[in-house]
C-alpha cells in the first residue's frame, strides 16, 4: 500500500512539472528569429526574412502590372536583423505586413536622376538684362529629382527636347554628321548639350512617387514643369503672336514651343484659330551653339536738318531713303531656346543704304526730338536677344516682364547713339543698369540706355539724333556685352514704358 502511495505522488509530480514547463515562453535550446524594424522602431519578430519579402512581393501584384516590373520590395527604412533567443514569441507575417502597409509605401527597383541647376558652366556667357518684374510664385527649383525604371527613358526624353529646340531634320543631320557647311547664308548647328549637372543612381523607388515610363511625358515635364497642362486660346480679330503672348504672360519663344506649326512671330493668324498657351518652367538647361550667316536689311538713316527761315512745324523731304543689304555672320548660343550670347564674326555690305534727308522748320535750339522719326541706337549687324514682353528671367528663374530691348551682336565697345534729339537728364552708374544714360526728348518721350562700358556724355548736355553717347558693355547685372534700350512716355520710372520696336 505504501509503494502504491509513493508511485501516485511521483506521477502527480511529473504531471505538475510538465504543465509548468508547457506554459513557459522560453525554450531549453536557443532559437533563431528575425527582428523587423521600420525607421528604427521594432514592429515585430518573425520566423523568416525570406517569407516576409516573398509575402510583400506576392501581395502587390498591382504594382508589378502598373510599372511592368518583376518584383516589389519592402519600403525604404525597413531593416530585418537576425537574432538568437530563448523566447519563442513571434508575430505572423500577415500582422507585420499590415503594420508596414499602413505606414510606408512599398518600393520597386529603378533610378533616381538628380538635376542640379546651381552648377552652370555657361553662366558667365548669359546675355540678358535684369530690368524685369518677377511674378510671385513662379520659381524654378535649383534641384530636381525624377524617377525612372529604365535609364533609356531619360535619354530619349533629352533627345526629344533636342528635337524640340532645333527641329528633327537639323538634329538628325547633326547627330549623323551630315550637315552641309554654310555656302552663302544659312545656319549650322555646332553643338547641343545639357549644361545642368546630372547624377543617376540605383534606388528603390517608393510606389507613391511619380515614376516616368514614357519619354514624351518626361520631356513635357522637363520643359513645362508643373505647368505641363496647356490651355487653348481662340484667336480674335487683330490678334498677333506678340499680342497673344503678352496677354497670356508668356514669351514669344514659349508660344512657338507650344505651337510648333508656327515658325516665327510674323506668321499670320485668323479669327477662330485655336492655339495652345503653355508657360515653360524648364528643369534643365538645353544649350545650343549655332553659326548663323544671313542677309539682313540695313535700314536707312534719316538725316534731319533745320532751317531757321521755315516756320516751326514745317517739314520737307529733300531725299527719300533706301534700305541697304548686308551679310552678317555670328556665333549664337541659346539656353532653352532663348538667345543668351551673340559673338559677331563678320559683317559684309552687299548694298549700301541711302539716307533720307528731312528738313524741319525750327528757329530755336533743336533739343526737341521728332516723334515720328527715331534713330536706331547701335550700329548695324545687331541681333535682338530679348524683346519687350514676358519671358523666364535667367537670373531669378521666375516669370518676368522684360521692359525694353536687349540688342547684341555689334561687339564690346561699339558705339551707342542717341535715338532722338533731347537733353541728358541722367548719366552715371546704378547697380542694375550699370553705366546708363537717360535723355528727355522734350516731346513727351524719354529714352534709357543701359550696361554701357563707358559714357560719352554727361547730365545737362543737349544731344542730337545719332550722336554717340556711350559704348556697348556689360556693366551692372548683365553678364554679356549688349545694350538695354527703353522708350518711355514721360520721365523714366514715373511714366509708362513702351515697346521700342513700335517707334524705331
Amino acid at each position: 500500500m505504501k509503494k502504491i502511495y509513493i508511485l501516485i505522488i511521483m506521477v502527480i509530480s511529473c504531471l505538475l512539472y510538465f504543465l509548468i514547463n508547457l506554459g513557459s515562453s522560453y525554450a531549453n535550446e536557443p532559437l533563431t528569429f528575425y527582428n523587423v524594424y521600420l525607421d528604427g522602431e521594432l514592429i515585430g519578430v518573425i520566423n523568416s526574412k525570406q517569407e516576409l519579402e516573398n509575402y510583400i512581393d506576392k501581395q502587390n501584384k498591382k504594382y508589378k502590372e502598373e510599372f511592368n516590373v518583376s518584383r516589389v520590395y519592402s519600403p525604404n527604412g525597413l531593416d530585418i536583423e537576425k537574432i538568437v533567443t530563448y523566447s519563442d514569441k513571434v508575430s505572423t507575417v500577415e500582422d507585420v505586413y499590415n503594420i508596414i502597409q499602413s505606414r510606408k509605401p512599398f518600393t520597386i527597383a529603378g533610378y533616381q536622376i538628380t538635376i542640379d541647376n546651381t552648377i552652370d558652366t555657361d553662366k558667365e556667357n548669359v546675355d540678358d538684362s535684369e530690368e524685369s518684374t518677377k511674378i510671385e510664385g513662379e520659381e524654378i527649383d535649383p534641384i530636381t529629382k525624377i524617377y525612372v525604371i529604365d535609364k533609356e527613358v531619360f535619354n530619349q526624353a533629352i533627345e526629344s527636347l533636342y528635337v524640340t529646340f532645333v527641329g528633327k531634320q537639323t538634329y538628325t543631320n547633326y547627330k549623323e554628321n551630315t550637315q552641309k557647311p554654310i555656302d552663302t547664308i544659312g545656319t549650322y548647328l555646332d553643338d547641343i548639350y545639357v549644361s545642368s549637372d546630372i547624377t543617376i543612381k540605383d534606388v528603390r523607388i517608393p510606389v507613391d512617387q511619380t515614376i516616368y515610363s514614357d519619354y514624351n511625358d518626361l520631356a513635357q515635364y522637363l520643359l513645362f514643369g508643373d505647368h505641363n497642362v496647356k490651355k487653348t486660346y481662340s484667336v480674335k480679330l487683330g490678334d498677333t503672336i506678340e499680342s497673344i503672348a503678352l496677354e497670356n504672360k508668356i514669351s514669344i519663344e514659349e508660344f512657338l514651343l507650344s505651337n510648333p506649326t508656327f515658325t516665327d512671330e510674323s506668321n499670320l493668324l485668323f479669327p477662330g484659330q485655336q492655339v495652345l498657351i503653355g508657360q515653360t518652367n524648364p528643369k534643365l538647361r538645353i544649350v545650343t551653339e549655332e553659326s548663323i550667316t544671313e542677309d539682313v536689311t540695313k535700314k536707312y538713316e534719316t538725316i534731319i536738318k533745320y532751317d531757321s527761315t521755315k516756320v516751326k512745324g514745317d517739314t520737307e523731304v529733300l531725299q527719300k531713303g533706301e534700305n541697304g543689304l548686308e551679310r552678317v555672320s555670328q556665333k549664337v548660343r541659346k539656353i532653352n531656346g532663348d538667345i543668351s550670347y551673340v559673338q559677331p564674326i563678320s559683317n559684309e555690305e552687299l548694298k549700301p543704304s541711302k539716307s533720307k534727308i528731312v528738313v524741319y522748320g525750327q528757329k530755336e535750339v533743336p533739343n526737341v526730338g521728332a516723334t515720328g522719326s527715331w534713330y536706331w541706337p547701335t550700329k548695324s549687324g545687331y541681333r535682338i536677344t530679348s524683346y519687350f514682353g514676358y519671358r523666364i528671367d535667367p537670373f531669378g528663374g521666375g516669370r518676368a516682364f522684360h521692359q525694353g530691348l536687349d540688342i547684341s551682336g555689334t561687339g564690346y565697345g561699339s558705339p551707342v547713339y542717341a535715338s532722338n534729339n533731347g537733353t541728358v537728364i541722367a548719366a552715371g552708374h546704378r547697380g542694375d543698369y550699370g553705366n546708363y544714360v537717360i535723355i528727355n526728348h522734350n516731346n513727351g518721350y524719354s529714352s534709357l540706355y543701359g550696361h554701357m562700358s563707358r559714357l560719352a556724355t554727361k547730365k545737362g548736355v543737349t544731344v542730337a539724333r545719332g550722336q554717340v553717347i556711350g559704348y556697348v558693355g556689360a556693366t551692372g547685372q548683365a553678364t554679356g556685352p549688349h545694350l538695354h534700350f527703353e522708350i518711355w512716355r514721360g520721365i523714366p520710372f514715373t511714366g509708362t514704358r513702351l515697346n521700342p520696336l513700335r517707334y524705331l
